[in-house]
């Protein structure tokens, strides 16, 4: 798998770049896994509510042809973006899912910090009183976020094997923006990053560190 960083970088000219590279590809073509950093810029999936955009203010909206419901991007954000032939890999969408959410997890705990899955939410967790814990999330009936933060975010699209899009891990951001909408479609979801949990890591060390979770657990 070819791995480009490309830098910050608006998130229209990189939706448009992941739609030439799938359109384009054959049989033959390597997989690529982009990772970059987006200007700000809120995102809608293809069956985003325009309720859960409460006040974007100065920041635009896109529609995009990813699954799911709003979300953020902004600098100090590692968005990664695997562009695979699934179907060469050999395994289907929900199986991809499981892949990218394992590569978060294993990116997590080598900063030491535990994340969490939450059933019928794609993305991970982590709790918001003892991120570092390794206790086994308890689900709360009726409210599934309770004492969780989100800290990655994901949201993929796959047209005849070919996926585009894929998954967010906050690092360092301006977090005042998704205050704005309910991310995710989840009003009142906490959204953190990786500092605000305590962890000071560079961008580049984690994109570094996710990447080559990903490589390896989409093997």
């Amino acid at each position: 798998m070819r791995t480009l960083k490309l830098g910050l970088r608006p998130y229209a000219d990189v939706e448009a770049a992941m739609r030439a590279f799938s359109a384009a590809r054959t049989p033959e073509t390597e997989d690529e896994l982009w990772l970059v950093e987006h200007e700000r810029v809120f995102t809608q999936g293809l069956a985003g509510r325009d309720a859960h955009v409460l006040a974007a203010g100065d920041i635009p909206v896109r529609r995009t042809d990813r699954g799911g419901q709003v979300t953020y991007h902004g600098p100090g954000q590692v968005v990664a973006y695997p562009l695979l032939d699934l179907r060469r890999r050999g395994y289907y969408v929900k199986e991809y899912v499981f892949r990218i959410e394992e590569a978060v997890l294993d990116t997590l705990a080598h900063f030491g910090v535990t994340g969490h899955r939450v059933r019928g939410a794609p993305g991970i967790y982590v709790r918001l009183d003892d991120p570092f814990g390794h206790a086994v999330l308890q689900p709360v009936p009726d409210a599934p976020f309770a004492g969780l933060g989100k800290v990655a975010a994901l949201g993929i699209r796959v047209t005849s094997h070919r996926s585009t899009h894929g998954v967010a891990l906050n690092v360092a951001m301006d977090l005042e923006p998704y205050t704005r909408i309910n991310p995710c479609g989840y009003a009142g979801l906490a959204t953190v990053d990786l500092r605000t949990l305590g962890v000071e890591v560079t961008w580049e060390e984690a994109a570094t560190r996710l990447a080559a979770a990903l490589r390896s657990r989409l093997a």
